[in-house]
């Protein structure tokens, strides 16, 4: 890709350390998608990007080069958003790390980097649920990645009616069944996620099961570890 120049609404996913004073910083663009990039420098105590270089804030940035690894050339903060606290703290990480997973780099998507600002936004509120932005980001990611099952067609090409069970089955997608099971989502719920409603408590726990499935068959079943750190919290 094209060195760029420019400056260009971005937020940090992720850093590490580099050498003595560097950081390399993973970020996600609105143009190009998701870039690596070298920080020189930021973690000298003068250093202008060591208090502009912070997650779950809007920058612009700019950059060169054409490799895998480019230098980052300037960050600024773009404007005031409430940080998330507390378990809307964790649930903003669990979204850098689905975005780190499964976003490959330099692949843009602009819709995805808009519902990422507006997650944030509403984790910052914690307006609405923190299950309703979850899902409704989780929904955008898979269809942005082209990850999301046919929510409209059963497996046989028929479509999803809203008083049937369906059981989801990768490569195939779902298959009518005769009766509820706990492996099982309504169609009234795969009818709302095509319509991007999140409606009852009960209709977001079957979407959460849904999602949870097809995340963990595109990620070879490996664990998240934002997920596993929320279960423990939960149990305790």
């Amino acid at each position: 890709m094209a060195t760029s120049s420019r400056e260009e609404p971005a937020w940090l996913l992720h850093s590490t350390p580099y050498r003595e004073t560097s950081l390399v910083v993973d970020l996600f663009t609105r143009e190009h998608g998701r870039i690596a990039a070298v920080a020189k420098g930021a973690k000298r105590p003068r250093s202008s990007l060591r208090a502009v270089l912070l997650q779950f804030q809007p920058l612009r940035v700019s950059w060169t080069g054409r490799r895998e690894l480019r230098t980052l050339t300037g960050a600024e903060w773009s404007g005031g958003l409430d940080a998330p606290r507390g378990d809307a703290l964790l649930c903003a990480f669990y979204l850098n790390e689905l975005l780190m997973r499964l976003l490959a780099r330099e692949d843009p998507h602009p819709l995805l980097f808009d519902a990422y600002g507006e997650a944030l936004a509403q984790l910052g509120a914690q307006q609405p649920s923190l299950d309703e932005t979850l899902r409704r980001f989780e929904w955008t990611l898979l269809r942005e990645i082209g990850y999301a099952p046919d929510l409209e067609r059963d497996a046989a090409r028929e479509p999803i009616e809203a008083q049937r069970y369906y059981g989801w089955r990768p490569g195939e997608g779902f298959v009518a069944r005769d009766a509820a099971a706990p492996d099982c989502v309504s169609g009234l719920v795969l009818h709302e996620l095509a319509e991007g409603r999140h409606g009852s408590v009960a209709s977001r726990q079957q979407a959460k099961y849904l999602t949870r499935a097809i995340l963990s068959h595109h990620l070879d079943g490996a664990p998240l570890s934002t997920r596993q750190i929320l279960i423990d919290l939960q149990k305790l």
